[in-house]
């Protein structure tokens, strides 16, 4: 095997430009909202690294997961995540201030689970495979990992940024909004597939 720095390039435009519009740069974006951003970024950035070994190992099974159960458990969770920042706006302090969500492991829990789900089958892992085949395991590994590592700071970066402008509940109220929709699209993904 030959370590191509042009496959690592091309893995990462590839993964990095289908991450972009994603569900889960989305989700990233509402969970650094309202918890520590550093510690969503280790949880998504670890079910992002899981997901690139589970695609360049094993590519060639991802068409046997049942794709509908994965896509409603996705949803599912979604919706869990619309409910739970709806609710959290009902319970801030009377000056309007918010908790945010600090513990290190239970952030982390939350970012891995949301992305780990809702990775399942999604373009990004099904076209990590792809170049795994064609390019090699390890430098499409490495390029489709940093891809989506810095999709998601990004997307933290800008929810921290929004967040210092614009009120809590606000942004808690538009986070459950993107997150419902998110639940309400995955849900269509699964029973028009």
């Amino acid at each position: 095997m030959t370590f191509d720095p042009l496959a690592i390039l091309t893995a990462f435009g590839l993964i990095f430009l289908a991450e972009l519009p994603d569900k889960t740069m989305f989700a990233s974006l509402a969970m650094g909202t309202r918890m520590r951003p550093l510690y969503v970024w280790f949880g998504t950035s670890t079910a992002f690294i899981v997901h690139v070994v589970i695609a360049v190992g094993a590519g060639s099974l991802l068409g046997m997961l049942p794709e509908m159960a994965v896509k409603l458990v996705s949803a599912a969770l979604f919706a869990f995540g619309a409910v739970v920042l709806l609710r959290s706006g009902d319970d801030d302090d009377e000056d309007g201030a918010g908790k945010t969500v600090t513990g290190f492991w239970p952030v982390y829990t939350t970012a891995f689970m949301a992305v780990f789900i809702s990775e399942w089958g999604d373009l990004t892992q099904i076209t990590t495979a792809n170049l795994a085949a064609s390019n090699g395991w390890l430098p499409t590994a490495i390029g489709s990992a940093l891809a989506l590592m810095s999709v998601s700071a990004l997307a933290l970066l800008a929810g921290r940024f929004i967040a210092q402008r614009v009120p809590l509940k606000t942004v808690q109220r538009i986070g459950a909004a993107c997150m419902a929709g998110l639940a309400i699209w995955t849900l269509i993904e699964a029973f028009t597939v």
